[in-house]
């Protein structure tokens, strides 16, 4: 999905010009071992992972406690330094199991402070996760997929096209190698203090390896995040939301991008699907699940296109309409999210005149709209340039690039 946080990264294509470390590195999908027939623990929340030594290995589920901590409080991915399990155990689980994180092929920080990794899923598919950095906070933005399958056109993760989702492994693997390179230490020294769902895909297409990677996050015994702190965006998957408020407990983001349908259908084809009533009724159910739940509805500002005053006024409607809905002031908020150009997309930046004067109507109307700072754009790594590098299974992929290669052929003979 995302095109609210965007990591874009230049990374080395996969073949004769790939080096031996980066098709190595590719080589094992991350979500399974090495064999294909052991289970990666990466897959498993704690109560699946108690299923798994009571009913698998015939084990006390608190066993399964000792490995998730070992796990993702002190990154040791090798049953035989789990020196607090018996040696029988550490055999079975050796025979049975294995900790497998996705492949790491290169990271880059921006000179904000921004990290960008891109991490092999299998031999080739590649997505991207990134760190930003700020006062008192630490933010990992995680993918869902390899690619999306939404085709937002504002999006650099679109023009990849899609291939598949990712496992509960290949997503939670995210935050433990950024995790590890961080030196966070759940509890003590909390250097990942937020995580937004918010890469490359749409989390709620896929729905049960996301929901369970979430866990793992929230658990104590992984990374013990608040559930407010565990944001979910999506582009407005109707039925979804309304599953997601049933199992989980996370902060709601929302990909809305315009006012009225007529554009967000323009924008968001998927809107057409789920049209602006029928997902902010969606919301509302949302909010109204727990008193003081509030949602975040995403606006990334586009010159020309959503960023006149008229879209203002009608944003602040809607917005109103939802805080009534709920009724609760500020139940709703908004993120506006300047543009962030990437090669061939035909959307440009408003000018920081016209971005102050969108926020100050919604600041005006007594609406809390921050403006997205942007961060890591020195690396390709701000919202909405994630890309990663996706087998596309569609014909996006290839119509983008014939678009941009005739535009650069436009270029040069102008």
């Amino acid at each position: 999905m995302n095109h609210t946080r965007d990591i874009a990264i230049d990374i080395v294509p996969i073949g004769a010009a790939a080096d031996e470390a980066t098709q190595a590195a590719l080589r094992e999908p991350a979500g399974k071992a090495a064999s294909g027939s052991k289970t990666n623990i990466f897959d498993f929340d704690r109560a699946s992972l108690e299923h798994f030594f009571e009913q698998e290995l015939g084990e006390k589920k608190f066993r399964a406690h000792q490995v998730m901590k070992w796990i993702h409080h002190r990154y040791v991915t090798d049953f035989a330094d789990m020196t607090d399990l018996g040696k029988a155990l550490r055999a079975k689980l050796e025979e049975r199991a294995v900790v497998h994180a996705p492949q790491l092929i290169f990271d880059k920080e921006s000179t904000d402070g921004t990290h960008k990794w891109l991490l092999g899923m299998d031999p080739k598919n590649a997505i991207e996760t990134v760190y930003i950095p700020d006062k008192g906070r630490g933010t990992l933005c995680v993918s869902s997929q390899v690619g999306c399958a939404l085709n937002c056109q504002f999006c650099s993760t679109a023009t990849q096209g899609f291939n598949r989702n990712l496992s509960t492994a290949e997503i939670i693997g995210q935050v433990w190698i950024a995790a590890r390179h961080l030196g966070n230490v759940p509890h003590q020294q909390r250097k990942l203090t937020n995580v937004v769902m918010m890469g490359m895909g749409e989390p709620l297409a896929n729905f049960d390896n996301v929901v369970r990677a979430m866990s793992i996050m929230r658990d104590d015994l992984g990374y013990g995040l608040a559930n407010k702190r565990v944001t979910l965006s999506t582009a407005g998957m109707v039925p979804m939301i309304d599953k997601l408020g049933e199992v989980s407990d996370v902060s709601l983001a929302v990909s809305l991008h315009a006012p009225n349908d007529e554009l967000r259908s323009e924008l968001v084809p998927l809107n057409k699907k789920y049209p602006i009533e029928a997902l902010m009724e969606a919301c509302v159910r949302y909010a109204l699940r727990k008193r003081g739940t509030s949602v975040t509805f995403e606006y990334t500002l586009m010159k020309g296109v959503n960023d006149q005053p008229q879209h203002a006024r009608e944003l602040i409607r809607l917005l109103r309409a939802f805080d009534n809905a709920v009724q609760m002031k500020d139940a709703a908020k908004v993120n506006l999210i300047p543009f962030n150009p990437f090669p061939g997309t035909r959307f440009a930046r408003p000018d920081e005149e016209a971005i102050r004067g969108f926020q100050k109507l919604l600041n005006n109307a007594g609406m809390i709209a921050p403006v997205r700072r942007t961060r890591g754009d020195d690396i390709d790594a701000a919202c909405g340039q994630l890309k990663g590098q996706v087998m596309d299974r569609t014909r996006r992929q290839a119509e983008f690039r014939k678009r941009l290669d005739a535009q650069e052929a436009g270029d040069a003979a102008a």
